[in-house]
């Protein structure tokens, strides 16, 4: 799919949309820390598409769209509330990944009329276990990367299992499965933005997440190093209305290691 982009709150926001608007609630996908549009996993993307309306952007400052990078979750949040209503968007449903996931909190605190359903992965509340060490975590594993010439993401995302490593190859793999029109990758500035957000985050005052009532899919691996999974279930006791999946020897990026059942699953939740 072509990327297009959108001016709205003097950003221009690059996006991709794919299947069929059919009268459906859109789903508009919020991306993790370090993320462009080509950072999705392609299974996920296309699988959700084949039965459903859906976009990934980039944030302001973020890959191919323009602005300052925002440094809160708070901020974030108003710049994708400015993204889906600028799409002309009444309602959405939210997914949400791992720094995603946050974004989508605050959204639907702030304009809970704007959502209908969300999915959470690999994701946790304000104040949550470990999230202020997301940025010790990330850079230590960017640095291990680097020493053993292997992308970082297979090390936060994947465990250190035989499954896990071959997940995370397959993963990587897909990545790179659109050749042409790639995003632009993240900016310094952009990351080390993100960070403070994550910090700050970790550290703010939790929210009452009893007054989020819509439905809500919360999904993550059983061992995640970034946002680790006590921040899941935690999050399932503090939502009524949720759902909670662990998927087994996996970690941050549970959902695309096990994408064969995870795509399912959200389809599922999405049509009931």
């Amino acid at each position: 799919m072509p990327t297009q982009t959108l001016s709205a709150g003097g950003v221009d926001f690059a996006y991709r949309e794919l299947g069929e608007r059919n009268g459906g609630t859109p789903l508009v996908f919020l991306n993790h820390l370090a993320a462009v549009l080509d950072n999705w996993d392609p299974r996920v993307v296309d699988g959700i598409a084949a039965k459903h309306h859906v976009i990934v952007f980039d944030n302001r400052g973020v890959g191919a769209s323009t602005g300052t990078p925002a440094n809160s979750i708070e901020q974030m949040a108003d710049d994708a509330i400015t993204f889906i209503k600028g799409m002309g968007f009444k309602q959405v449903d939210l997914f949400g990944f791992s720094m995603g996931g946050m974004i989508s909190q605050e959204i639907v605190l702030n304009e809970p009329q704007l959502v209908r359903k969300m999915i959470l992965a690999g994701t946790g509340p304000a104040g949550g276990e470990g999230i202020s060490a997301v940025a010790g975590v990330a850079n230590y594993d960017l640095v291990r990367g680097l020493f053993t010439g292997q992308d970082p993401k297979q090390y936060l995302f994947f465990t250190r299992t035989p499954n896990g490593i071959e997940a995370g190859k397959a993963f990587l793999e897909r990545l790179k499965e659109r050749s042409q029109n790639r995003d632009k990758e993240i900016a310094v500035s952009a990351y080390v933005a993100q960070l403070q957000a994550l910090s700050a985050w970790g550290q703010k005052k939790a929210a009452d997440l009893s007054l989020i009532k819509q439905p809500i899919l919360v999904v993550n691996g059983d061992d995640d190093r970034m946002v680790p999974t006590p921040n899941s279930r935690d999050l399932t006791r503090r939502l009524p209305n949720s759902t909670l999946v662990i998927y087994l020897d996996a970690g941050h990026g549970g959902i695309f290691q096990h994408h064969t059942d995870f795509v399912p699953k959200a389809l599922d939740f999405l049509a009931r």
